[in-house]
């Protein structure tokens, strides 16, 4: 008997079938994120979103697209899927809403060595819950089977947003100045970079993750899994009450890669270390692995997620809007006349 194209390919590795239970297993997952704007559902050939621009004078679209990076790995060895897609959702917003945009709709990309579906859907919630959390909608995505190029249990999963934001008040650092205060915002823990170094300092395995700290009052592994932290609605409430001069997403880069980000020439962002947050975790990655402090601040966010230049004058209220808005914000630091870079003292 003649084999189907379905059995033909399922002996090439790649399950058809489960393609469409994943399918299945998903939409109540996207239901969720379902906001003004969506048009149609999942299973077209492109995700559709109406722009809501009769709301804005002059529009401005605003993307970013990102990944988990190898944090997978530790989703991998403890069999927990239901929050990368949080961190992949997070590492795209935070991003869009630090240039002072709105993310209106989120796609995701999952390569898999196999296809289970069950595992698809964990990671697809996740995903949904990142994108209510950021108020944006699940438009579409992909899962693709790579048998052959992938360890059958593996994944790697990536995403890309587009937000919306009025043109001159977008964050672009014009009114950036001498004096300006340096808000901190504080990060969940790890968020999503610097995994490669962890993997190394800890010798990453199944043994190793489940040893509980005393300092972390968990184990290593749910420690590190714990899911990046969106700022998207504390940011767009910030934006909304005080003028945002510059705003830096501490990612991977720490501190000394991406404080400068945010800054013009001719401006020097210094932050007092004792008045940013601290998170045990971090402590413990420099002991163990015996890193030095600069590059702990060169790889890690240390406990502080966003770094926000606004008017001296203005730092209270926004330290409180951020604080109204369920984020832990204190002043850190200022801006000062100088070389460009950032100086911690």
């Amino acid at each position: 008997m003649e084999k189907s194209f379905s059995e033909s390919y399922a002996a090439a590795g790649v399950d058809v079938t489960a393609g469409y239970k994943s399918v299945e297993l998903i939409k109540e997952s996207v239901k969720r994120t379902n906001i003004a704007g969506v048009l149609g559902g999942i299973g077209g050939f492109g995700g559709m979103f109406e722009l809501p621009i009769s709301e804005y004078k002059n529009p401005v679209l605003v993307s970013g697209t990102d990944g988990v990076g190898t944090k997978i790995k530790l989703a991998f060895l403890m069999d927990k899927h239901d929050t990368v897609g949080i961190d992949c959702v997070a590492m795209c917003v935070n991003d869009v809403a630090c240039s002072g945009a709105k993310p209106l709709f989120f796609l995701d990309y999952i390569a898999c060595g196999k296809n289970f579906p069950e595992k698809i859907s964990q990671i697809v919630a996740g995903v949904a819950e990142g994108c209510v959390q950021s108020g944006c909608a699940l438009v579409g995505g992909e899962t693709a089977e790579h048998p052959g190029m992938m360890p059958e249990h593996e994944y790697d999963l990536a995403g890309f947003t587009v937000g919306i934001g009025e043109k001159d008040k977008l964050v672009s650092g014009e009114y950036l100045a001498e004096g300006n205060a340096l808000i901190g915002v504080a990060s969940s823990g790890i968020h999503s970079n610097g995994f490669s170094l962890i993997r190394k300092v800890f010798d990453i395995n199944e043994q190793t993750i489940s040893v509980k700290y005393d300092e972390l009052g968990t184990t290593l592994g749910e420690e590190l899994i714990t899911p990046t932290r969106i700022y998207v609605k504390p940011l767009l409430a910030l934006m909304d009450g005080v003028r945002v001069n510059a705003i830096s997403h501490i990612t991977g880069g720490g501190f000394y890669e991406n404080v400068p980000r945010m800054l013009n020439d001719g401006f020097t962002a210094v932050i007092e270390k004792e008045k940013c947050f601290k998170k045990p975790i971090f402590d413990l990655i420099q002991k163990t692995g015996n890193i030095p402090e600069r590059d702990m601040y060169n790889t890690f966010n240390m406990g502080t997620g966003l770094v926000i230049a606004v008017d001296a004058d203005k730092a209270d209220e926004a330290v409180r809007i951020l604080k109204d808005n369920g984020e832990d914000a204190a002043v850190i630091g200022e801006i000062k006349s100088g070389e460009k870079g950032v100086e911690l003292v």
